[in-house]
């Protein structure tokens, strides 16, 4: 008769993890650019195959910088596509460029509402398509779990900017972090990861491209559909 396997036997698979123990992941992390941040991350870094939640306490707060060093290594490095779906305002080539973004890998998608959820999906099943960053404050829990499907059925990253008062709602994004702080440093709260939330927050200092308050400039015109930003998107 066969022998059950024994508990530590069980344990030592990579499939199963301790809740209050940091998951494994089944993909390498993109790093963050920020080592005390990747040390905290499934993977070591930015996870694929899931969503990743984001929420800022205010816009400005260092939330698009906190990106770039995974956004410059994809388009950059590994030559793969940008996809930026409803920015608030206009992104700032400049600051994008001086982070060492490949301007000629980012594509920007207007698509409010419905529409940006369906540009999401779209582009995680795209070929050569290295992350997705979209903006949806209103998103409601249906379009959660449906960019969560398709996240997991892809290698794309997935960022999801949210207000930081959707904290309190219940999400399927497998990482939520809270989004905090003033000029060059920023505070990163771990509300959720596979492995149990980081209760301490984890201060970071963020480096702004050009000194600029922020990568993203003014208003995007309405009319605009889908650009890339191989010229500086500056009104």
């Amino acid at each position: 008769m066969r022998a059950s396997p024994i508990l530590s036997q069980i344990l030592e698979r990579p499939d199963v993890w301790r809740a209050d123990d940091l998951a494994s992941a089944p993909l390498p992390g993109v790093p963050t650019g920020f080592a005390e941040l990747d040390r905290e991350l499934p993977g070591g870094g930015w996870p694929r195959g899931g969503l990743i939640e984001l929420l800022p306490v205010r816009r400005g707060v260092g939330e698009l910088s906190l990106l770039l060093p995974a956004l410059a290594r994809l388009s950059s490095a590994e030559l793969a596509w940008l996809v930026c779906v409803a920015p608030p305002h206009s992104l700032y080539a400049p600051a994008l460029h001086a982070a060492g973004v490949d301007l000629s890998r980012v594509l920007v998608a207007s698509a409010p509402g419905r529409d940006a959820v369906w540009a999401c999906v779209r582009s995680l099943a795209a070929d050569g398509v290295g992350a997705v960053v979209v903006w949806l404050p209103d998103a409601q829990a249906t379009a959660l779990r449906r960019l969560q499907l398709a996240a997991e059925a892809s290698r794309t990253l997935l960022f999801v900017f949210r207000p930081a008062g959707c904290a309190e709602q219940s999400s399927p994004a497998p990482l939520r972090l809270l989004l905090e702080g003033e000029g060059e440093q920023l505070v990163v709260r771990l509300l959720k990861r596979r492995g149990g939330a980081q209760p301490v927050p984890l201060p970071i200092a963020i480096h702004r491209p050009l000194r600029v308050s922020h990568a993203l400039a003014c208003p995007a015109p309405a009319t605009a559909a889908a650009r890339s930003l191989s010229q500086p998107a500056v009104a």
